[in-house]
């Protein structure tokens, strides 16, 4: 009995530690399902993208499988957040200093992968992602601290 009691420990234990962390090369990353509540505003952590070919996202865009120029106002967003492609083509306002942008979400930022050629060789997102274009960056006025977004 207790040897079994001991296996299932150590089997529930692999299976929690398998789905909460990604090991790569001895390094072990946080990986997430799930994003902090969507609110008005909700705070973010955001960050730069560039989601032309042979940018730093990896591949095309998750929403339609096309690249976007540095101009086009569009985010990534964490894999909560990104749900299942539910927020594909759908407009966010982010808000910083005092400005509000309106940007289209067309990528995921993976919370769960990374460190492989389809994430771009970067480790997975934190749960609180919005991976924004330099279009989007510009007319906030980033960086700053007063910052975060909300469904347009």
């Amino acid at each position: 009995m207790a040897k079994n009691v001991f296996l299932f420990s150590v089997l529930l234990l692999a299976v929690v530690l398998s789905r909460d962390f990604l090991e790569i090369e001895g390094e072990l990353y946080t990986i997430y399902t799930r994003s902090p509540p969507v609110s008005s505003p909700t705070n973010e952590l955001l960050t730069l993208n560039i989601f032309h070919e042979g940018g730093d996202g990896g591949g095309p865009s998750e929403c339609d499988n096309e690249y976007r120029s540095d101009d086009n106002l569009v985010v990534a967003l964490s894999t909560g957040w990104f749900n299942h492609e539910s927020r594909c083509n759908k407009s966010i306002t982010i808000s910083a200093n005092g400005h509000n942008v309106v940007a289209m979400v067309v990528d995921e930022c993976d919370s769960t992968m990374g460190c492989d050629s389809d994430h771009g060789y970067r480790p997975p997102c934190r749960n609180n992602i919005v991976d924004a274009s330099r279009a989007v960056w510009e007319p906030l006025g980033v960086p700053g601290n007063n910052r975060g977004w909300s469904d347009a």
